[in-house]
C-alpha cells in the first residue's frame, strides 16, 4: 500500500523573510535584475508535466518493477542512462526549434462531455497516439538502435504526462494554463501547480520521494498494469473536477492536503504501468546486442 507523508508547505510561505538591502549603483541593480529576468525565462515552460523531479519519480519507480527481459533490453537500447534521466529530454530538446513537433505530443485535448473518440485531433498528434506510436517503434524489428533508445525516451516521459489530469485538459484553458491562481501567495495558474507546486512542496528529491511513494500492493500492481493508455487518459480526465476546485484561487494549505495524495497516487501508478508496458513490449519483442545502427 502507498505509504502516507506528512504533506508541508513551501518553506517562504511558512515565515516570509523580510527583502534585503542590496547595496550598488542603479545601473549595478538594474543589471542585476536583468540577469535575474534572463533566468526566469530560462526556467521550465509550466507544460512540461509533472516537471523534472515529477518525470524523475516516475522513471525510477518504473526501474524498480522492471523483468530481466526489460532490464537487458533498456541496458542494451540507453547504455548506463536510467529511466530516471531518460525522463526529462522530451522536455529538454523543447528549447530547440528543429523539435517543435513534439509540443502537441505531451497532451490531449478532452473537452467536458467529449470522449477520445469523439473529440477533434491534432492533426499533430497527441499524448496517446504517440505512446502507440513509439510502443510500435520498439516493436519494430526493422528500427535501429537510436530508434529504439529515441522511443524509450518518449515513453517514458509520456506515460508521465498522460497522468497528469490536466495533461488531458480544456481546449478553452490550455489545461489549465490560463486559470490564474496563486500558490501561498505567489502568482501562478493552476497546470503549474499540479506540474511543479504540489511536488516541490514535498521538499524531497527525486529518488527520496520516489522510495516512499513505491510501496503498492501486489494486488494494486497488477489492477494498474491491466488496463492500457485509453484506461489512463479516462483516469485523468475523471480526475479533472476535483482539479478544478480552487474556491477563490487563492491556493495554499487546504488544496495541497486535498490534492497531493492524487499527485503522489498518479506519479506511483505511472512508473507501475510505464513498467507493465516496457516488460510486455520487450516480451513479445527482444532486443539483442548489438542492434544495427541508424542506417
Amino acid at each position: 500500500m502507498l505509504q502516507r507523508i506528512p504533506w508541508s508547505a513551501p518553506r517562504a510561505a511558512r515565515r516570509p523573510r523580510p527583502l534585503a538591502r542590496v547595496p550598488g549603483s542603479p545601473a549595478t541593480l538594474a543589471a542585476a535584475l536583468l540577469a535575474a529576468a534572463a533566468v526566469t525565462l530560462m526556467l521550465p515552460s509550466p507544460a512540461a508535466a509533472w516537471g523534472p523531479i515529477g518525470h524523475r519519480v516516475v522513471g525510477r519507480i518504473a526501474e524498480h518493477h522492471l523483468d530481466p527481459g526489460a532490464q537487458s533490453a533498456l541496458a542494451c537500447l540507453l547504455g548506463s542512462e536510467s529511466l530516471a534521466r531518460a525522463s526529462t529530454w522530451p522536455d529538454e530538446v523543447r528549447s530547440d526549434p528543429a523539435w517543435k513537433r513534439i509540443d502537441p505530443w505531451h497532451y490531449v485535448s478532452i473537452d467536458d462531455g467529449e470522449t477520445y473518440e469523439t473529440t477533434a485531433k491534432n492533426p499533430g498528434g497527441d499524448v496517446i497516439e504517440a505512446i502507440g506510436r513509439f510502443t510500435a517503434v520498439l516493436r519494430d524489428p526493422a528500427a535501429s538502435r537510436e530508434q529504439k533508445a529515441e522511443a524509450v525516451r518518449f515513453l517514458v516521459h509520456f506515460v508521465g504526462d498522460i497522468h497528469q489530469p490536466l495533461h488531458v485538459g480544456r481546449r478553452a484553458d490550455l489545461g489549465g494554463n490560463r486559470v490564474e491562481v496563486t500558490w501561498f501567495g505567489a502568482p501562478s495558474n493552476l497546470h503549474s501547480v499540479w506540474d511543479n507546486g504540489m511536488i516541490e512542496s514535498e521538499k524531497l528529491s527525486f529518488s527520496e520521494l520516489a522510495d516512499f511513494l513505491d510501496h503498492p500492493s501486489a494486488g494494486e500492481v497488477i489492477a494498474w498494469q491491466a488496463g492500457g493508455v485509453l484506461d489512463w487518459a479516462v483516469e485523468s480526465y475523471g480526475q479533472r473536477s476535483q482539479v478544478y476546485d480552487i474556491g477563490d484561487g487563492k491556493l495554499s494549505w487546504v488544496y495541497g492536503y486535498r490534492k497531493v495524495p492524487v499527485v503522489r497516487l498518479r506519479l506511483v501508478q505511472a512508473g507501475v504501468r510505464l513498467a507493465g508496458l516496457l516488460n510486455r513490449t520487450f516480451a513479445e519483442a527482444p532486443v539483442t546486442c548489438p542492434l544495427p545502427p541508424a542506417g
